[in-house]
Protein backbone atom coordinates (compact mmCIF):
# COMPACT_ATOMS: atom_id res chain seq x y z
CA UNK A 1 0.00 0.00 0.00
CA UNK A 2 2.85 2.68 0.98
CA UNK A 3 4.78 1.90 -2.27
CA UNK A 4 1.78 2.16 -3.95
CA UNK A 5 0.88 5.24 -2.51
CA UNK A 6 4.20 7.03 -2.87
CA UNK A 7 5.79 5.03 -5.70
CA UNK A 8 8.48 3.93 -3.56
CA UNK A 9 10.03 1.48 -6.48
CA UNK A 10 9.64 3.77 -9.50
CA UNK A 11 11.52 6.33 -7.66
CA UNK A 12 13.93 4.18 -6.83
CA UNK A 13 13.76 3.78 -3.32
CA UNK A 14 12.33 1.66 -0.45
CA UNK A 15 10.61 1.63 2.86
CA UNK A 16 13.90 1.45 4.72
CA UNK A 17 15.29 4.13 2.97
CA UNK A 18 12.50 6.36 3.26
CA UNK A 19 12.42 5.75 7.45
CA UNK A 20 15.96 6.42 7.70
CA UNK A 21 15.92 9.44 5.65
CA UNK A 22 12.82 11.04 7.49
CA UNK A 23 14.64 10.41 11.49
CA UNK A 24 17.52 11.79 9.63
CA UNK A 25 15.75 14.97 8.61
CA UNK A 26 13.75 15.27 12.03
CA UNK A 27 16.99 15.14 14.24
CA UNK A 28 17.90 17.86 11.86
CA UNK A 29 15.70 19.49 12.31
CA UNK A 30 14.62 18.89 15.89
CA UNK A 31 15.85 21.93 17.84
CA UNK A 32 13.24 23.80 16.71
CA UNK A 33 10.90 22.47 19.26
CA UNK A 34 13.17 23.86 22.23
CA UNK A 35 14.43 26.98 19.89
CA UNK A 36 11.59 28.21 18.62
CA UNK A 37 9.23 28.87 21.76
CA UNK A 38 12.55 30.27 23.63
CA UNK A 39 12.65 33.04 20.65
CA UNK A 40 9.05 33.49 21.10
CA UNK A 41 8.54 33.65 25.16
CA UNK A 42 10.93 36.91 24.84
CA UNK A 43 7.63 38.54 22.60
CA UNK A 44 5.61 37.65 25.68
CA UNK A 45 4.34 33.68 23.99
CA UNK A 46 3.81 31.31 27.28
CA UNK A 47 6.77 29.58 26.33
CA UNK A 48 5.31 25.87 27.10
CA UNK A 49 2.25 27.28 24.92
CA UNK A 50 4.80 28.11 22.15
CA UNK A 51 6.37 24.64 22.47
CA UNK A 52 3.13 23.06 21.90
CA UNK A 53 2.14 24.84 19.29
CA UNK A 54 5.28 24.24 17.10
CA UNK A 55 5.23 20.59 17.71
CA UNK A 56 1.77 20.23 16.23
CA UNK A 57 2.24 22.71 13.92
CA UNK A 58 5.67 20.48 12.12
CA UNK A 59 3.63 17.37 12.83
CA UNK A 60 0.37 18.97 10.58
CA UNK A 61 2.57 20.95 8.02
CA UNK A 62 4.83 18.05 7.86
CA UNK A 63 2.49 14.98 7.24
CA UNK A 64 0.47 17.23 4.80
CA UNK A 65 3.24 18.09 2.70
CA UNK A 66 3.87 14.26 2.10
CA UNK A 67 0.14 12.54 1.94
CA UNK A 68 -0.65 15.48 -0.51
CA UNK A 69 2.31 16.93 -1.93
CA UNK A 70 4.37 13.67 -1.60
CA UNK A 71 7.49 16.14 -1.39
CA UNK A 72 10.32 14.65 1.30
CA UNK A 73 10.27 18.50 2.66
CA UNK A 74 9.59 18.97 6.43
CA UNK A 75 7.57 22.14 7.52
CA UNK A 76 8.34 24.22 11.07
CA UNK A 77 8.41 26.94 12.06
CA UNK A 78 10.99 29.13 10.66
CA UNK A 79 13.70 30.73 11.73
CA UNK A 80 14.20 34.36 11.16
CA UNK A 81 10.29 34.81 10.62
CA UNK A 82 10.17 34.14 14.32
CA UNK A 83 13.07 36.42 15.35
CA UNK A 84 11.22 39.37 12.92
CA UNK A 85 7.94 38.12 14.75
CA UNK A 86 9.56 38.47 18.30
CA UNK A 87 12.60 41.42 18.04
CA UNK A 88 10.96 43.60 15.31
CA UNK A 89 7.01 43.36 15.31
CA UNK A 90 6.61 43.14 19.16
CA UNK A 91 9.58 44.25 20.71
CA UNK A 92 10.32 46.69 18.08
CA UNK A 93 7.28 47.90 17.23
CA UNK A 94 5.40 47.55 20.88
CA UNK A 95 2.54 45.45 18.57
CA UNK A 96 0.96 42.83 21.25
CA UNK A 97 1.58 39.27 20.37
CA UNK A 98 -1.57 38.62 19.68
CA UNK A 99 -2.46 41.04 17.20
CA UNK A 100 1.34 40.09 15.42
CA UNK A 101 -0.67 36.40 15.48
CA UNK A 102 -3.33 37.89 13.51
CA UNK A 103 -0.59 39.53 11.01
CA UNK A 104 0.78 35.78 10.44
CA UNK A 105 -2.91 34.86 9.83
CA UNK A 106 -3.72 37.57 7.03
CA UNK A 107 -0.27 36.90 5.37
CA UNK A 108 -1.21 33.40 5.49
CA UNK A 109 -4.74 34.08 4.04
CA UNK A 110 -2.64 35.90 1.12
CA UNK A 111 0.10 33.43 0.53
CA UNK A 112 -2.66 30.71 0.28
CA UNK A 113 -4.48 33.08 -2.21
CA UNK A 114 -1.49 33.18 -4.26
CA UNK A 115 -0.54 29.52 -3.90
CA UNK A 116 -4.12 28.91 -5.37
CA UNK A 117 -4.02 31.16 -8.18
CA UNK A 118 -0.18 29.36 -8.67
CA UNK A 119 1.63 32.47 -9.02
CA UNK A 120 4.72 30.47 -8.28
CA UNK A 121 4.65 29.53 -11.97
CA UNK A 122 4.96 33.02 -13.20
CA UNK A 123 7.61 33.98 -10.41
CA UNK A 124 9.34 29.94 -11.34
CA UNK A 125 9.65 30.70 -14.70
CA UNK A 126 11.15 34.51 -14.44
CA UNK A 127 14.11 33.12 -12.49
CA UNK A 128 16.77 32.09 -14.72
CA UNK A 129 18.38 28.52 -14.40
CA UNK A 130 21.90 29.95 -13.18
CA UNK A 131 20.09 31.77 -10.22
CA UNK A 132 18.21 28.43 -9.15
CA UNK A 133 21.66 26.44 -9.32
CA UNK A 134 23.20 29.51 -6.97
CA UNK A 135 20.40 29.15 -4.81
CA UNK A 136 20.71 25.63 -3.92
CA UNK A 137 24.19 26.34 -3.52
CA UNK A 138 23.55 29.23 -1.19
CA UNK A 139 21.31 26.98 0.58
CA UNK A 140 24.27 24.11 0.87
CA UNK A 141 26.49 26.69 2.55
CA UNK A 142 23.56 28.39 4.62
CA UNK A 143 23.27 24.63 6.36
CA UNK A 144 26.71 24.40 6.63
CA UNK A 145 27.11 28.16 8.58
CA UNK A 146 24.22 26.40 10.74
CA UNK A 147 26.02 23.22 11.53
CA UNK A 148 29.40 25.13 11.86
CA UNK A 149 27.58 27.98 14.65
CA UNK A 150 25.70 24.92 16.39
CA UNK A 151 28.77 23.43 16.67
CA UNK A 152 30.79 26.69 18.30
CA UNK A 153 33.41 26.33 15.67
CA UNK A 154 32.30 29.43 14.25
CA UNK A 155 31.78 32.13 16.59
CA UNK A 156 31.36 36.40 16.48
CA UNK A 157 34.23 38.35 16.99
CA UNK A 158 33.65 41.76 18.01
CA UNK A 159 37.49 42.20 15.52
CA UNK A 160 37.02 40.16 12.53
CA UNK A 161 33.11 39.35 12.63
CA UNK A 162 33.59 35.69 13.18
CA UNK A 163 36.25 33.72 14.27
CA UNK A 164 37.18 30.15 15.57
CA UNK A 165 35.71 29.11 18.48
CA UNK A 166 37.72 27.99 21.84
CA UNK A 167 38.93 24.36 21.71
CA UNK A 168 36.67 23.15 24.66
CA UNK A 169 36.27 19.37 24.60
CA UNK A 170 32.47 20.13 23.54
CA UNK A 171 34.48 21.58 19.89
CA UNK A 172 37.12 18.46 19.89
CA UNK A 173 33.83 15.88 20.15
CA UNK A 174 32.29 17.91 17.28
CA UNK A 175 35.49 17.61 15.15
CA UNK A 176 35.87 13.67 16.22
CA UNK A 177 32.06 12.99 15.36
CA UNK A 178 32.52 15.25 11.87
CA UNK A 179 35.89 12.87 11.12
CA UNK A 180 33.65 9.37 11.70
CA UNK A 181 30.24 10.98 9.83
CA UNK A 182 32.31 11.94 6.46
CA UNK A 183 34.25 8.54 6.83
CA UNK A 184 30.57 7.03 7.03
CA UNK A 185 29.34 8.88 3.61
CA UNK A 186 32.64 8.46 1.98
CA UNK A 187 32.36 4.73 2.20
CA UNK A 188 28.66 5.35 1.41
CA UNK A 189 27.55 3.53 4.22
CA UNK A 190 23.33 3.35 4.42
CA UNK A 191 22.27 5.45 7.23
CA UNK A 192 25.49 7.29 7.44
CA UNK A 193 24.29 10.58 8.58
CA UNK A 194 21.70 8.55 11.57
CA UNK A 195 25.06 6.64 12.54
CA UNK A 196 27.40 9.93 12.46
CA UNK A 197 24.34 11.53 15.05
CA UNK A 198 24.18 8.75 17.33
CA UNK A 199 28.01 8.38 17.20
CA UNK A 200 28.62 11.93 18.60
CA UNK A 201 25.92 12.19 20.95
CA UNK A 202 27.07 9.06 22.79
CA UNK A 203 30.84 10.71 22.51
CA UNK A 204 28.84 13.76 24.00
CA UNK A 205 27.89 11.83 27.18
CA UNK A 206 31.55 12.17 29.09
CA UNK A 207 31.57 16.05 28.89
CA UNK A 208 27.97 16.39 30.12
CA UNK A 209 28.66 14.50 32.79
CA UNK A 210 32.65 15.06 33.63
CA UNK A 211 33.08 19.03 31.83
CA UNK A 212 28.82 19.91 33.12
CA UNK A 213 29.38 22.46 30.50
CA UNK A 214 25.49 21.46 29.50
CA UNK A 215 26.16 20.00 25.95
CA UNK A 216 24.55 16.92 27.14
CA UNK A 217 21.68 17.52 29.71
CA UNK A 218 20.83 13.86 31.87
CA UNK A 219 16.95 13.93 33.33
CA UNK A 220 17.00 12.76 36.87
CA UNK A 221 15.30 9.85 35.90
CA UNK A 222 17.87 8.50 33.08
CA UNK A 223 20.85 10.08 35.49
CA UNK A 224 19.57 8.00 38.38
CA UNK A 225 19.89 4.12 38.36
CA UNK A 226 17.07 3.57 40.72
CA UNK A 227 13.01 2.53 39.87
CA UNK A 228 11.91 4.47 37.43
CA UNK A 229 11.12 8.00 37.72
CA UNK A 230 8.98 9.71 35.18
CA UNK A 231 9.75 13.07 36.62
CA UNK A 232 12.06 15.25 34.65
CA UNK A 233 11.25 13.43 31.09
CA UNK A 234 8.02 13.77 31.08
CA UNK A 235 5.86 17.25 30.38
CA UNK A 236 1.80 17.68 29.76
CA UNK A 237 0.99 19.51 26.42
CA UNK A 238 0.15 23.11 27.68
CA UNK A 239 -2.79 25.03 25.19
CA UNK A 240 -2.55 28.57 26.72
CA UNK A 241 -1.29 30.17 23.01
CA UNK A 242 -3.97 28.09 21.44
CA UNK A 243 -6.74 30.42 19.77
CA UNK A 244 -4.72 33.89 21.28
CA UNK A 245 -5.02 35.61 17.76
CA UNK A 246 -6.35 38.88 17.40
CA UNK A 247 -7.82 38.89 13.82
CA UNK A 248 -9.36 42.53 13.62
CA UNK A 249 -7.12 44.09 14.99
CA UNK A 250 -4.31 43.17 13.06
CA UNK A 251 -6.20 44.54 9.75
CA UNK A 252 -5.32 48.00 11.11
CA UNK A 253 -3.44 50.10 7.96
CA UNK A 254 -0.26 50.67 10.32
CA UNK A 255 -0.18 47.21 10.05
CA UNK A 256 -0.22 46.17 6.60
CA UNK A 257 3.32 46.59 5.90
CA UNK A 258 4.33 44.05 8.42
CA UNK A 259 1.99 41.64 7.07
CA UNK A 260 3.47 42.14 3.30
CA UNK A 261 6.95 41.45 5.37
CA UNK A 262 5.86 38.37 6.48
CA UNK A 263 3.73 37.34 3.03
CA UNK A 264 7.08 37.99 0.87
CA UNK A 265 9.63 36.52 3.45
CA UNK A 266 7.13 33.37 3.54
CA UNK A 267 6.46 32.76 -0.34
CA UNK A 268 10.30 33.26 -1.11
CA UNK A 269 11.43 31.22 1.63
CA UNK A 270 9.03 28.33 0.56
CA UNK A 271 10.31 28.84 -3.33
CA UNK A 272 13.58 29.33 -2.84
CA UNK A 273 13.90 26.14 -0.24
CA UNK A 274 11.97 24.04 -3.26
CA UNK A 275 14.14 25.52 -5.82
CA UNK A 276 17.22 24.74 -3.53
CA UNK A 277 16.29 21.35 -2.05
CA UNK A 278 14.90 19.81 -4.86
CA UNK A 279 17.38 20.91 -7.45
CA UNK A 280 19.79 19.64 -5.05
CA UNK A 281 18.15 16.12 -4.76
CA UNK A 282 17.48 16.10 -8.29
CA UNK A 283 13.58 15.68 -7.48
CA UNK A 284 12.38 17.68 -10.70
CA UNK A 285 9.59 17.19 -13.11
CA UNK A 286 9.87 16.46 -16.77
CA UNK A 287 9.91 20.41 -17.16
CA UNK A 288 12.99 20.80 -14.61
CA UNK A 289 10.75 22.56 -12.00
CA UNK A 290 10.78 21.07 -8.42
CA UNK A 291 8.26 18.49 -8.60
CA UNK A 292 4.89 18.94 -7.60
CA UNK A 293 5.46 22.66 -6.64
CA UNK A 294 2.09 23.99 -6.81
CA UNK A 295 0.89 21.19 -4.18
CA UNK A 296 4.07 22.19 -1.82
CA UNK A 297 3.26 25.63 -2.10
CA UNK A 298 -0.62 25.41 -1.00
CA UNK A 299 0.47 22.91 1.76
CA UNK A 300 3.48 25.93 2.72
CA UNK A 301 0.58 28.38 2.06
CA UNK A 302 -1.93 26.29 4.77
CA UNK A 303 0.72 25.11 7.42
CA UNK A 304 1.40 29.57 7.50
CA UNK A 305 -2.39 29.96 8.11
CA UNK A 306 -3.11 27.59 10.88
CA UNK A 307 -0.12 28.52 12.59
CA UNK A 308 -1.45 31.89 14.17
CA UNK A 309 -4.39 30.02 15.47
CA UNK A 310 -1.99 27.30 17.16
CA UNK A 311 0.15 30.10 18.84
CA UNK A 312 3.30 30.64 16.77
CA UNK A 313 5.51 32.04 14.18
CA UNK A 314 4.93 31.18 10.37
CA UNK A 315 5.38 27.52 9.55
CA UNK A 316 7.47 26.68 5.76
CA UNK A 317 9.77 24.24 4.51
CA UNK A 318 12.83 23.33 6.32
CA UNK A 319 16.42 23.51 4.56
CA UNK A 320 17.19 20.61 7.11
CA UNK A 321 15.02 18.81 4.44
CA UNK A 322 17.96 18.46 2.95
CA UNK A 323 19.35 16.21 5.28
CA UNK A 324 17.27 13.09 4.51
CA UNK A 325 17.47 13.57 1.01
CA UNK A 326 21.08 13.21 1.07
CA UNK A 327 20.15 10.08 2.95
CA UNK A 328 18.45 8.49 -0.23
CA UNK A 329 14.68 9.84 0.76
CA UNK A 330 13.03 10.12 -2.42
CA UNK A 331 9.22 10.45 -1.25
CA UNK A 332 6.45 11.78 0.47
CA UNK A 333 6.90 8.91 3.19
CA UNK A 334 10.33 10.89 4.35
CA UNK A 335 7.80 13.79 5.39
CA UNK A 336 5.48 11.67 6.88
CA UNK A 337 7.85 10.20 9.37
CA UNK A 338 9.34 13.02 9.94
CA UNK A 339 5.87 14.32 11.14
CA UNK A 340 5.55 11.54 13.51
CA UNK A 341 8.30 11.84 15.29
CA UNK A 342 7.85 15.54 16.39
CA UNK A 343 4.17 13.91 17.85
CA UNK A 344 5.70 12.19 21.01
CA UNK A 345 7.45 15.41 22.37
CA UNK A 346 4.46 17.13 23.01
CA UNK A 347 4.68 15.00 26.55
CA UNK A 348 8.47 14.22 26.24
CA UNK A 349 9.91 17.56 25.20
CA UNK A 350 12.92 17.33 28.20
CA UNK A 351 14.14 14.42 26.30
CA UNK A 352 15.42 16.50 23.49
CA UNK A 353 18.35 17.95 25.34
CA UNK A 354 19.44 14.33 24.86
CA UNK A 355 21.15 14.97 21.68
CA UNK A 356 23.20 18.10 21.81
CA UNK A 357 23.53 20.34 18.95
CA UNK A 358 26.96 19.19 18.49
CA UNK A 359 25.58 16.17 17.77
CA UNK A 360 23.75 17.39 14.42
CA UNK A 361 26.41 19.62 13.61
CA UNK A 362 28.22 16.73 11.39
CA UNK A 363 25.57 16.06 9.43
CA UNK A 364 24.16 19.53 8.43
CA UNK A 365 27.69 20.13 7.58
CA UNK A 366 28.32 16.99 5.08
CA UNK A 367 24.66 18.06 3.55
CA UNK A 368 26.17 21.22 2.45
CA UNK A 369 28.34 19.23 0.52
CA UNK A 370 25.77 17.29 -1.28
CA UNK A 371 23.95 20.90 -1.89
CA UNK A 372 27.12 22.28 -3.72
CA UNK A 373 26.62 19.87 -6.86
CA UNK A 374 24.48 22.60 -9.13
CA UNK A 375 27.99 24.70 -8.91
CA UNK A 376 29.65 22.71 -11.89
CA UNK A 377 26.61 24.01 -14.03
CA UNK A 378 26.90 27.38 -13.19
CA UNK A 379 29.12 29.33 -16.56
CA UNK A 380 31.48 31.05 -14.71
CA UNK A 381 32.89 33.28 -17.59
CA UNK A 382 29.57 34.37 -18.42
CA UNK A 383 29.97 37.23 -16.25
CA UNK A 384 26.20 38.72 -16.50
CA UNK A 385 25.11 35.08 -15.18
CA UNK A 386 27.59 34.17 -12.97
CA UNK A 387 27.52 37.51 -10.99
CA UNK A 388 23.83 37.52 -10.08
CA UNK A 389 24.64 33.79 -9.13
CA UNK A 390 27.63 34.88 -6.94
CA UNK A 391 25.97 37.32 -5.17
CA UNK A 392 22.77 35.31 -4.36
CA UNK A 393 25.00 32.40 -3.58
CA UNK A 394 26.93 33.88 -0.87
CA UNK A 395 24.75 36.49 0.59
CA UNK A 396 22.38 33.86 1.79
CA UNK A 397 24.39 32.28 4.42
CA UNK A 398 26.38 35.59 5.24
CA UNK A 399 23.14 37.64 6.06
CA UNK A 400 22.14 34.26 7.70
CA UNK A 401 18.85 34.35 5.16
CA UNK A 402 17.40 32.81 2.62
CA UNK A 403 15.29 35.33 1.33
CA UNK A 404 17.78 38.05 1.85
CA UNK A 405 20.13 36.38 -0.63
CA UNK A 406 17.53 35.71 -3.00
CA UNK A 407 16.37 39.45 -3.09
CA UNK A 408 19.99 40.76 -4.18
CA UNK A 409 20.50 37.98 -6.26
CA UNK A 410 17.27 39.12 -7.69
CA UNK A 411 18.43 43.14 -7.78
CA UNK A 412 21.97 42.35 -9.39
CA UNK A 413 20.72 40.34 -12.07
CA UNK A 414 18.21 43.11 -13.32
CA UNK A 415 21.06 45.43 -13.15
CA UNK A 416 23.85 43.61 -14.36
CA UNK A 417 21.52 42.52 -17.55
CA UNK A 418 20.68 46.07 -18.07
CA UNK A 419 24.10 47.41 -17.80
CA UNK A 420 25.52 44.93 -20.93
CA UNK A 421 22.23 45.52 -22.91
CA UNK A 422 20.62 42.65 -22.42
CA UNK A 423 17.15 43.97 -20.72
CA UNK A 424 15.47 41.52 -23.73
CA UNK A 425 16.41 38.52 -21.45
CA UNK A 426 14.84 40.06 -17.97
CA UNK A 427 11.11 38.50 -17.95
CA UNK A 428 8.23 40.59 -17.31
CA UNK A 429 7.37 38.54 -13.83
CA UNK A 430 11.26 39.61 -12.95
CA UNK A 431 10.37 43.50 -13.18
CA UNK A 432 7.80 42.72 -10.53
CA UNK A 433 9.98 40.73 -8.59
CA UNK A 434 12.95 43.62 -8.68
CA UNK A 435 10.37 46.19 -7.33
CA UNK A 436 8.78 43.59 -4.83
CA UNK A 437 12.89 43.05 -3.81
CA UNK A 438 13.42 46.90 -3.26
CA UNK A 439 10.27 46.96 -1.22
CA UNK A 440 11.56 44.40 0.68
CA UNK A 441 14.48 45.84 1.28
CA UNK A 442 12.89 49.14 2.75
CA UNK A 443 10.27 47.63 5.00
CA UNK A 444 13.07 45.08 6.33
Amino acid sequence: MLDKYFSLRSLGTSLKTEVLAGVATFLAAMYIIVVNPSILSAAGVPFAGALTATVLISFFGSVMMGLYARNPILVAPGMGINALFTYTMVMGAGIPWQTALGCVFWSGVLFAVLALFNVRRYVVDAIPATLRHAIACGIGLFITVIGLVNARLLVSNPATVVGLGEMTPALVTFLIGLGVTAVLVARRIQGALILGIVFTTLAAVPIGRLWGDGSVYFPEAIATPTLVNFQGIFAWPDFSALGQVDFSGALAVAYWPFIFVILFTTFFDAMSTFIGVCQAGNLLDENGEPRNIRRSMMVDAFSALISAPLGTSPANAYVESAAGISQGGRSGLVAVVSGLLFLPFLFLSPLLALVPAIATAPALIIVGVFMLSPIRTIDWQQYDDAIPAFVAMMLIPLTYSITHGVVFGFLTYVVVKVGVGKANEVRPAMWVLFLLSILMLFEG
